[in-house]
């Protein structure tokens, strides 16, 4: 339900063995949110590649080379066009579970700030009550956080980065071929991710608006580094 973590090589004295799997980044995910989904990046194309070992100011390079699957009639072109394809939209999750993190963090520090409003600020209270509810509509849009174990996809209806990711999993392929109804599924998502990013680039500036004021109001303010989006 959530992303494993990276392959590393052991520190332990000794020799050590380090086996890549070939494949791009994982993604991110979501602290304590269960998406049905595998978070890995796809496997690279055939290419030559730089493997670095660095340890303190000591670093090592050599080249590797990732040959074709001789047994796949998968040609550079079709390789290219997969890569092309899978490399943005895996970088967009990581987008867009940052922006989930982000504003999440944003609305548990206006939550606890809200409680230090005076009473006789009203409107102040009252603004912020308003955007937490707008924040919290928009997490709810964007991520199921009912979802805890395998079953409970069957009785929480997934939200949109787990549509998103489900369509990444279902075009990542070890034979890569991006079929139309994978392109035309993206353009679907990409709609209604415009929107939805325009709904969080809304909100951040709400946070930057309402920080001001609990800042003149002498209620204190979120800081610096997690007001800018």
């Amino acid at each position: 339900g959530g992303p494993p973590e990276e392959p590393a090589l052991s520190k332990k004295k000794g020799l050590n063995r380090f086996v890549w799997d070939m494949r791009n980044t994982t993604m991110n995910g979501v602290q304590d949110v269960y998406i049905e989904s595998s978070y890995r990046g796809h496997k690279v194309p055939p290419g030559k590649y730089t493997v670095t070992l660095m340890e303190g100011s000591k670093e090592l390079s050599k080249e590797a080379v990732v040959l074709a699957n001789p047994l796949y009639a998968t040609d550079a072109k079709t390789y290219a066009e997969y890569d092309a394809f899978m490399t943005p939209i895996e970088a967009e999750v990581i987008n867009m579970h940052n922006r989930i993190n982000d504003l999440d963090a944003k609305r548990i520090l206006l939550e606890k700030l809200s409680g230090s409003i005076p009473g006789n600020n009203a409107q102040l209270k009252q603004s912020v009550k308003d955007l937490i509810t707008k924040m919290k509509s928009w997490d709810n849009d964007m991520i199921q956080r009912k979802s805890k174990a395998y079953d409970d996809v069957d009785n929480f209806a997934n939200k949109f980065t787990a549509n998103y990711m489900f369509m990444i999993n279902q075009t990542e392929s070890d034979m890569p071929k991006v079929n139309q109804p994978s392109k035309d599924r993206l353009k679907e998502l990409n709609l209604d991710w415009d929107k939805l990013r325009a709904r969080a680039d809304e909100i951040d500036q709400n946070v930057i608006t309402i920080n001001k004021a609990l800042w003149n109001a002498g209620v204190g303010a979120l800081p610096q580094s997690i007001i800018k989006p």
